[in-house]
C-alpha cells in the first residue's frame, strides 16, 4: 500500500463498546467517532485490530443493538474511498460477513502482514499469541467451534446477548483485566511472540492491541513491537506516516 504525500495511515484498538452497559459507553462511542471524523481528512487507511466491540455476534438475520453513530461513521469513511481492515479480538470473534457486506470492510481473523508504505507491518489483535495463556486458548477453540456457534443461534438473541454481557464483563480470562499490568519488557509475552517470528523474517513493526496498555518495546535495531492501549482508559492510537510511526492520544 503507498502512501500518498500528506496521508497517514492510523491504527486503533480495544473501544469495548457496550461495556458494562451501550448507554454508559456512548460518551466513549461519541469520542471515538469524533476521532474518525478528524482523522479522514488525511488518511490513507485505517486499521482497526479488534474489540471494537464488548460482545459481537451475527445471527443469520440479526445483529446487536446500538453503535448505530459507530456503524455510520464507518460506513461513510469506507463509502468515501478511504480502506478500513478489521481485525477480530476476543470479544467479537463472531463476524461472519456483515462488515464485508453492509460497509465494505475487510475482516482478518487472523494475524496479517501488510506492506505500508516501504515499511513491513505485521498486525493483529494479540489474543492467544506468545507463550502461556493456554486457559484461555483453549475457551477460544470451544467459542470458535461450530457446535458453540449451532447452540448459540438456537437461543432467542435477547437471551444469548444477556448472557454474553454478563460473561463478557465477568469473566477475567475474557474481559481481559488481568492484562492490564506491565510485565516488563523481556516477559511481555506479546513482545516475546515478535522476537520469536522475526528469526524466520524480518518486519519493521508488530502491531497489536489486547493488551491495553499503550507500548512501545525496541526489538532489536531495525525492529519495534507496539501496542495500542485502549479507548477506555488511555484513547490512545497509532499514526504512520510512511516513515515514522507514534503512538498518540486523543
Amino acid at each position: 500500500m503507498q502512501i500518498p504525500l500528506g496521508k497517514k495511515i492510523y491504527f486503533a484498538s480495544d473501544n469495548h463498546l457496550g461495556a458494562p452497559t451501550i448507554e454508559a459507553s456512548r460518551p466513549r462511542e461519541k469520542k471515538f467517532v469524533a476521532w474518525l471524523d478528524e482523522i479522514k481528512e488525511d488518511a490513507a487507511a485505517i486499521f482497526l485490530l479488534g474489540d471494537l466491540f464488548d460482545f459481537w455476534f451475527e445471527y443469520r438475520t440479526v445483529i446487536p443493538k446500538g453503535f448505530t453513530r459507530t456503524l455510520g461513521k464507518l460506513a461513510e469513511i469506507a463509502d468515501s474511498g478511504i480502506p478500513i481492515h478489521y481485525f477480530v479480538g476476543n470479544h467479537d470473534l463472531w463476524m461472519n460477513g456483515y462488515f464485508e457486506e453492509e460497509l465494505g470492510i475487510p475482516v482478518y481473523h487472523k494475524p496479517h502482514e501488510f506492506q505500508l508504505g516501504n515499511k513491513d507491518f505485521f498486525i493483529g489483535h494479540g489474543d492467544g499469541l506468545g507463550p502461556g495463556d493456554k486457559g484461555y486458548k483453549r475457551m477460544k477453540k470451544v467459542f470458535k467451534g461450530r457446535f458453540f456457534n449451532w447452540l448459540f443461534r438456537w437461543g432467542h438473541p435477547d437471551i444469548g446477548m444477556r448472557i454474553a454481557q454478563y460473561f463478557s464483563v465477568k469473566n477475567k480470562m475474557i474481559s481481559g483485566d488481568d492484562d492490564a499490568t506491565f510485565l516488563g519488557e523481556d516477559n511481555e509475552w506479546l513482545a516475546i511472540y515478535s522476537r520469536k517470528k522475526l528469526e524466520d523474517k524480518h518486519r519493521d513493526y508488530f502491531v497489536f492491541g489486547h493488551r491495553h496498555l499503550p507500548l512501545e518495546i525496541q526489538l532489536n535495531e531495525y525492529s519495534k513491537y507496539i501496542n495500542l492501549g485502549d479507548w477506555i482508559q488511555y484513547f490512545t492510537y497509532g499514526e504512520f506516516d510512511g516513515e515514522r510511526f507514534e503512538l498518540k492520544k486523543f
